[in-house]
């Protein structure tokens, strides 16, 4: 009997307190879920009948990982919330002659109910439903999955063993909390309150300061390659400046409010700022916890459905034809008698497999680069320019005009000293063209594009080519800046050929070992290679499709985690502020009153997360489209689009949120029963 008698204990103190540990003990049920889900997708065997398998085990793995790390954070902050309710409980225990290490076997033994609970249901919910996540992420990849059931014990061992570590964490840090304050204090912690707060100017002016800065960097940069590195940094001063400006700025927010008679001294508004004000101190960081997840997920969201909607875009970008060939001239000098040979020998291969319905073919003498007032600076590779010293950073690609007339149509004559110049994700705009210290070229100016010109394969980057009539004399120049560079190649000469085959997608995947044996057996002048878009389509689809899953994943991580932090607050202020209401009933203030006092005080402090947000994803999208370029997406009115449709479809979430979780504050500073 006596040693049922702490868990019976901890078992009454778990239902009289439903209200708290319910939701509590559902989240820790769906993280446990969460992560068995993709910690069993990340290891599962149908990842090999899956398109980029291998990709997408990298990238669930990795969402694994950041959910557990999540799940210790996000958990031990709501623990708090418990705790905080429970110490008045536990000093009347600690009064009536319970120790504290009796104390602590009531905690360890609540801690055994609340980590058996969600173990074993999380864990069977999760089971049940990876099926469900394993079809819903073979539709975002466009693969076949299996519906045989299978449980992974692998992946329910490393989830038991992570959520059990994280439940003792728990235990000792609710321990200690407890075991450190006396009995009375505990006894009177509901009680005390807050001294009146002062608005810290300091920090708020830290915190724009902060803030401005973040978003002129999200603004102002223009590389894709710098933006990934700014891009952390960014993040790291807009989430300081967001709990810098919630806990300095909300306190002002709420002086402002004061002094201002019109507004402050109305029945419904004078209770709910006066209470937020003593409140925002410790209020500001929950406020600021919710608007930084919120931010999370409508970046997520917003990001990863633009990169799943436009991947095929993305794909038909690196792979303008279906085939595209290269053969390397690494002895600084084009082999017209190999080539030939090459060019023979592949179009007899498709030959015999229904022919080709279009394709363009020709020399490419490239180089890295960046341009400055119409002079390209060369080195021996992009990352070695100076980004700030030039306008534009690019790949320089020469091109014969005999292969831009042959594979466009056009019959255009240039002079010695004229070339054509197009450009791709760039905005270079010169009259001339010197390529480091030789021929200065005259730019003719001529409409439309060539896309044979550029490199498909380059993403970050942009593309220049310019079209040059003595091409042969050019490479000749060009070839003089390798001399200047013994250990490295700047100029890479190369023959392109590009393709689309008269052969089915099908049949195309099945070409790639033919086409290589074909390359190995007649080319014989350097190093070449070929990439189809068949062959990176399943690796493509693969990565956008587990990134937008993954996405949705943490998404739904973020938006439990934001919910829950509104509903504890809710709760938490609501049995703080239901003395309060009670003693304004007595002095006459009605139930419609008090309704119209929360309606006030939901609406000033509640939406305030939400409006931050909606500024920061604003804010973040020149950086995130930056971003996007990095994997080939170039494409504003998308990521617009998706993030409009992220924040509208959250903000009607955030609504249902918000009256629930007041209808909850108001039946407990109403009086009404549980």
């Amino acid at each position: 009997m006596k040693a049922l008698f702490y868990p019976r204990l901890a078992w009454t103190g778990i239902k009289n307190n439903r209200r708290l540990y319910l939701p509590y003990i559902l989240t820790c049920i769906g993280m446990v879920a969460m992560f068995y889900i993709m910690l069993s997708l990340s290891t599962g065997e149908f990842l090999d009948k899956m398109r980029g398998g291998t990709t997408l085990g990298s990238v669930l793995g990795l969402g694994a990982g950041v959910i557990g790390f999540f799940a210790v954070l996000f958990l031990f902050y709501t623990n708090s919330f418990l705790i905080r309710r429970r110490k008045k409980e536990f000093g009347l225990y600690n009064i009536l002659g319970m120790g504290k290490r009796n104390i602590a076997r009531v905690l360890f033994s609540e801690t055994l109910i609340l980590a058996a609970v969600s173990l074993v249901f999380g864990l069977i919910l999760g089971a049940a439903l990876s099926k469900l996540a394993e079809l819903g992420l073979a539709y975002f990849v466009e693969s076949d999955a299996g519906y045989d059931f299978t449980v992974y014990p692998t992946a329910m061992g490393y989830t038991v063993l992570l959520f059990v570590c994280i439940f003792l964490l728990l235990f000792f840090k609710s321990v200690g909390q407890v075991g450190l304050s006396n009995p009375v204090e505990l006894l009177h912690s509901e009680s005390v309150g807050e001294k009146p707060p002062k608005a810290n100017w300091v920090f708020g002016v830290l915190g724009i300061v902060v803030l401005a800065a973040a978003y002129y960097i999200s603004v102002t940069i223009e590389q894709p390659v710098a933006a990934l590195g700014w891009f952390f940094i960014a993040v790291l001063m807009v989430i300081a400046a967001t709990y810098l400006l919630f806990i300095a700025g909300s306190v002002l927010l709420c002086r402002i409010l004061q002094k201002n008679k019109r507004y402050y001294y109305k029945p419904n508004h004078f209770v709910s700022v006066s209470s937020m004000a003593y409140r925002m101190k410790r209020n500001g960081a929950g406020l600021a916890s919710i608007c930084i997840l919120i931010t999370m997920v409508l970046v997520m969201i917003a990001s990863t459905s633009c990169l799943y909607f436009g991947k095929e875009d993305v794909l038909r970008e690196q792979y303008p034809y279906d085939f595209i060939i290269s053969c390397d001239y690494d002895n600084q000098k084009f082999d017209q008698a190999d080539i030939d040979r090459t060019k023979t020998a592949i179009d007899a291969y498709f030959d015999r497999h229904g022919g080709i319905t279009d394709g363009v073919y020709g020399k490419v003498a490239s180089l890295a680069g960046g341009f400055k007032d119409g002079r390209l600076e060369v080195d021996s590779s992009i990352a070695n320019i100076d980004a700030y010293a030039v306008d534009s950073v690019c790949n320089f690609n020469v091109v014969s005009l005999d292969d831009y007339n042959r594979n466009t149509g056009n019959n255009i004559s240039l002079a010695d000293d004229e070339a054509l110049l197009f450009t791709k994700k760039t905005d270079i705009n010169t009259d001339t063209v010197q390529i480091a210290d030789g021929k200065k070229y005259r730019v003719v100016r001529t409409d439309g594009g060539y896309e044979f010109g550029h490199d498909t394969n380059t993403l970050a980057v942009g593309s220049v080519c310019l079209v040059v009539s003595d091409f042969d004399s050019a490479v000749e120049e060009l070839c003089k800046l390798n001399a200047l560079h013994e250990s490295e190649r700047i100029v890479i000469l190369e023959w392109r050929y590009q393709l689309n085959p008269a052969a089915d997608y099908d049949t195309q995947a099945e070409m790639t070992n033919d086409l290589f044996d074909c390359l190995a057996a007649n080319h014989s002048n350097g190093g070449y290679s070929m990439r189809s878009y068949a062959g990176a389509k399943d690796d493509f689809y693969g990565s956008f499709g587990g990134l937008f899953f993954l996405g949705i994943m943490l998404s739904i991580v973020f938006i439990i985690a934001a919910v829950l932090i509104i509903y504890y607050k809710q709760i938490s202020e609501g049995y703080e502020d239901q003395s309060r209401f009670e003693i304004m009933q007595k002095v006459g203030m009605t139930k419609k009153d008090i309704r119209k006092s929360i309606n006030s005080q939901m609406l000033t402090v509640f939406f305030l997360p939400l409006l931050f947000a909606i500024v920061h994803l604003g804010f973040a999208f020149p950086i995130i489209n930056k971003l996007l370029l990095l994997f080939g997406l170039d494409n504003l009115g998308l990521l617009l689009l998706t993030a409009a449709i992220s924040a509208l479809v959250f903000a009607l979430f955030y609504i249902i949120v918000y009256r629930v979780t007041s209808n909850a504050y108001y039946s407990i500073v109403s009086g009404a029963k549980e």
